[in-house]
């Protein structure tokens, strides 16, 4: 059977079965939580079926805009004690079901060489980390520089431009996640830059495809969840808390949201003081 609304043209397993009740399928060995991020402390909230015995791993990336919390943090807040992962890095979910050959990042509070095991695949390769925030914040951040590459694409800027743009976004995630307590290099790796190359730049991403239709002043497609707008808005909050400057982060916020005309955000990102790198 197939689900072609979400993954069109792919066959799923005969061993994926559908429920209407969460409480029907907690008790497993993991309860993988693939809701969008700002969706996430609803789901939570509103199913007290979910004990603090049953591993949970998030799947979704961002930073909850009530709280400012990252998947990880906002399940630890309801339920204190929990086994809690997230699953994040260069993926497409088409590409994982389609069994094409993908490395992420399980990044948890406990038992991280079970999970591991149990969610590798000879087609999944997991690499396991115990850098929470880091493995939270390059998910999250990366989907803010993704859209501010989109839209110099779909603006005609070139290419130069996207690798511009792309590092020092990469800079500047660097800098918000190890203010708030991240390891440098858990950045350097799939959570945070590679998952940055990838979203950067392909179409398959909608942070991508949200900024081409920014730079190209279209409508973008509706119902479809772009997780880098809202985290865009929490990023630049966070970093007034750090007193961190992050001026990709605060004009994709001002783009997404209509308050900066694109031709005058680009001039004031090039008109900034020159500095070292």
């Amino acid at each position: 059977w197939r689900n072609d609304r979400a993954l069109p043209g792919v066959d799923l397993p005969q061993t994926v079965s559908v429920h209407a009740a969460i409480r029907e399928i907690c008790g497993g060995e993991a309860l993988l939580l693939a809701v969008p991020m700002q969706a996430l402390g609803g789901v939570l909230a509103h199913h007290s079926e979910i004990g603090p015995g049953q591993p949970l791993v998030a799947c979704c990336k961002g930073v909850d805009l009530a709280s400012l919390r990252g998947p990880v943090a906002l399940i630890l807040a309801r339920l204190p004690g929990a086994t809690a992962a997230i699953l994040t890095g260069p993926s497409f979910a088409a590409d994982i079901a389609r069994g094409l050959p993908t490395a992420l990042t399980l990044a948890a509070t406990a038992e991280g060489a079970r999970l591991q095991d149990l969610l590798s695949t000879p087609t999944l390769r997991l690499y396991r980390s115990d850098d929470i925030i880091g493995a939270e914040l390059g998910g999250a951040l990366k989907n803010v520089v993704a859209i501010a590459a989109g839209t110099v694409i779909g603006a005609g800027l070139g290419d130069s431009a996207r690798a511009a743009l792309m590092t020092r976004g990469y800079a500047e995630m660097v800098r918000l996640a190890s203010a708030l307590g991240a390891k440098p290099e858990t950045l350097a790796g799939l959570s945070g830059l590679g998952d940055l190359v990838l979203t950067c730049t392909s179409a398959q991403s909608r942070n991508f495809r949200f900024g081409l239709a920014l730079g190209q002043g279209t409508r973008f497609e509706e119902g479809i969840t772009v997780e880098g707008v809202a985290t865009s808005r929490a990023a630049v909050r966070l970093a007034a808390e750090q007193g961190i400057d992050m001026p990709v982060t605060a004009m994709v916020d001002a783009l997404a949201s209509g308050r900066i005309a694109l031709n005058d955000a680009v001039g004031q990102l090039m008109r900034r003081p020159l500095k070292q790198e």
